[in-house]
């Protein structure tokens, strides 16, 4: 998905944000200037997820140092673990298990310092009470569903620390369902932001139920251009391949392949794109995406 001028305000206040405690004016503005140009000699179609990876080394050029998530990545997996036992009781408990679990997984993606710039957790522990209760879109739903009953391989790229954690009760029920399905997971492949990379895998104990593949960049997405030819293999092979978080969409969306993205939208342009309100979650396959967000026949649910 092309960036659009949203995405290009959002990313140069971002970097504005995060220079503000330096005191030499004229590197900050020498920074500035070299954000502004990446973005203006970027390629036609560019993603968002694509030129922050530029600009995050070009901040680490300019000032030595690099944003260090690892400290919240851990607290928000801990967070999340700290859940476990009582969500995979919900879940088995649930008339419709697999949307209970879509669900929970679903509200994972709040986690996201890449869309907001704080993660509140009085708001992630509402969305977590409340995911049980919550439907999926159902002609999305029956597909996926019908899907998984013939399908040998599925593809799960997951997104952020936390979120992750989710993502592997998921992962759980669909091998309970559907036990002929070889599931991998991949996650990134070098530390971004607070996305999930193979550290975050083992703490939250995914690496234990699935094989987890690392996609070789630091790229808050999945461009298929630059992953590693493990991952790329995985993907393009894969008969069915899940997909989670707004970075995910915006570097996979077009491409053409058998794609269910889940992810809730966070930042204003995903909400005025897919018609949602704030943190109104989305299930839907590549094949109801039009330019524009879904179709009519599609519309995602809250």
């Amino acid at each position: 998905m092309r960036i659009s001028a949203a995405c290009i305000r959002c990313m140069v206040d971002r970097q504005e944000e995060n220079i503000s405690r330096f005191e030499d004016e004229h590197k900050k503005s020498a920074y500035l200037k070299e954000v502004l140009r990446i973005i203006g000699d970027s390629e036609e179609d560019a993603t968002a997820p694509l030129l922050t990876a530029k600009v995050t080394r070009a901040y680490q050029e300019y000032f030595g140092e690099s944003l260090d998530y690892r400290e919240i990545k851990h607290s928000f997996n801990q967070k999340m673990l700290a859940f476990e036992d009582a969500i995979r009781k919900e879940i088995h408990a649930n008339q419709h298990p697999l949307q209970c679990a879509l669900s929970f997984a679903r509200t994972g993606n709040y986690i996201d310092y890449g869309a907001m710039r704080d993660v509140e957790t009085s708001v992630l522990e509402t969305l977590v009470r409340e995911a049980g209760q919550k439907k999926v879109e159902e002609e999305t739903l029956k597909r996926f569903t019908k899907e998984l009953e013939t399908a040998k391989s599925l593809v799960y790229v997951t997104d952020n620390c936390g979120e992750i954690m989710l993502d592997k009760l998921l992962i759980e029920l669909i091998l309970e369902l559907y036990p002929q399905i070889q599931v991998t997971a991949v996650v990134r492949g070098n530390p971004v932001l607070n996305d999930a990379t193979m550290e975050d895998a083992v703490e939250v104990g995914l690496d234990r139920i699935v094989p987890v593949v690392g996609n070789g960049t630091d790229i808050a997405g999945t461009s298929l251009a630059h992953i590693n030819q493990e991952s790329l293999e995985l993907i393009q092979h894969a008969d069915m391949i899940l997909a989670k978080g707004q970075g995910n969409f915006e570097t996979l969306h077009g491409c053409g392949l058998n794609i269910y993205y889940l992810f809730l939208c966070k930042c204003d342009w995903f909400v005025r794109r897919f018609q949602m309100e704030k943190n109104g979650g989305v299930f839907v396959h590549e094949s109801r995406l039009g330019t524009h967000g879904i179709d009519p026949l599609g519309q995602s649910d809250v």
